[in-house]
């Protein structure tokens, strides 16, 4: 990359009936090093144009180097992945949703594509776990290059299961064994630099159906179902400096719950626990010290029609996303809508803000959803 410089001016003018000279312009060439550091700040959603222009920064690119630089200066953008209804194609949204692309298909077969699925982050890596004709697998996407790839596997495979990230770490627990059709209480990680699953301590309640969070720099697994499907109202937490797990008893005693429900639809916003009531359609915030949850009014999509399944609730940043169809919607009429809050654990009601894209032409029934920090 190169600038052009002035020289400074030596304060003459030039005389009447004297021509006037152009100005003399020195080439100056930033350094590598400098010249990553700028390009490394560029938008991922722009990421593409600008590995046209230089083939060093499309190395740096696919290499996945650009990516770990962002991390090192604490540069990071939060990218939404979704699946909706009727798509075979993921498509991929820049945090403000100003941008969309459609990811490559999953080379996966077709029982792979109509099973149910679950997904999540984990630095620069999509996962999408599910099952295929010859079992459970996991498919990985590289945003570095735009690719999927098989593996790798967890150590038990499983379905149904909590799964939380935290920067280049993804965690996951419980869940049903894929082929035992056992309900889990074994938990493991995925760290992004080795590509391996390292196994965890086992939880101390088996569950199925269960979900997860980070919160409080531990990781959480909340509710579910026992192997007896009896609804669990409690949660517990990992915590990888005691290496241990503690139980939170009757942690969702305020949470109507039942067995047809989806997984509980929960996000962390400000080091703050939100949740969706998918009964009364409200959003709810954990209060730490009762051990309680505080009501804070509606959300603006239709989450209690199909017990929260079909809805999508995550976190950017700080800030609280939900997508799916709201209460104006018709059958006539289907494409997904798209709402963000900054919430305050403090107010009574938060105010939503609905998201205007042009890309949003989708159906509002959303299978998977996943927020990336790269």
């Amino acid at each position: 990359m190169r600038i052009l410089e002035q020289p400074p001016s030596n304060g003459n003018s030039s005389s009447p009936g004297q021509e006037s000279q152009d100005a003399d312009y020195d080439m100056l060439c930033l350094s590598d090093e400098l010249e990553t550091m700028i390009l490394a700040r560029f938008p991922v959603s722009k990421h593409w144009k600008i590995s046209c222009l230089s083939k060093r920064f499309l190395t740096l690119l696919k290499s996945g180097e650009i990516y770990k630089i962002r991390r090192v200066i604490g540069f990071k953008e939060p990218s939404v992945f979704i699946l909706a209804s009727g798509e075979k194609n993921w498509c991929a949204f820049d945090g403000h949703f100003r941008s969309c692309r459609k990811l490559p298909i999953i080379p996966s077969d077709y029982s792979f594509e109509w099973c149910g699925k679950e997904s999540f982050s984990a630095g620069t890596n999509l996962f999408v776990s599910g099952k295929e004709v010859d079992g459970g697998v996991v498919w990985r996407y590289d945003l570095a290059t735009n690719e999927w790839f098989r593996g790798p596997f967890m150590l038990s495979p499983r379905c149904r299961f909590a799964s939380a990230s935290c920067g280049t770490t993804a965690f996951v627990a419980g869940g049903i064994e894929t082929t035992t059709w056992e309900v889990l209480n074994s938990a493991e990680k995925y760290n992004l630099e080795s590509h391996t699953w390292e196994p965890l301590p086992r939880m101390i309640q088996k569950r199925k159906f269960c979900s997860g969070c980070y919160l409080d720099n531990k990781f959480y697994v909340l509710g579910g179902q026992d192997e007896q499907k009896r609804v669990l109202y409690c949660g517990e937490f990992f915590d990888q400096e005691t290496n241990s797990w503690t139980l939170v008893p009757e942690m969702l005693k305020d949470i109507r719950l039942s067995t047809p429900r989806s997984p509980l639809l929960i996000a962390v916003a400000n080091n703050m626990l939100y949740t969706i009531d998918a009964f009364s359609n409200e959003l709810k915030v954990y209060l730490k010290g009762s051990n309680s949850w505080k009501k804070l009014g509606p959300v603006p999509v239709r989450a209690h029609v199909r017990e929260g399944w079909g809805v999508a609730f995550k976190s950017l940043g700080n800030e609280l996303l939900v997508i799916g169809a709201t209460s104006a919607s018709c059958p006539q009429r289907t494409r997904m809508n798209i709402y963000t809050c900054f919430p305050d654990p403090h107010v009574e009601k938060l105010k939503w803000k609905q998201v205007v894209c042009g890309s949003t032409n989708l159906h509002p029934f959303i299978h998977n959803c996943a927020v990336m920090l790269a």
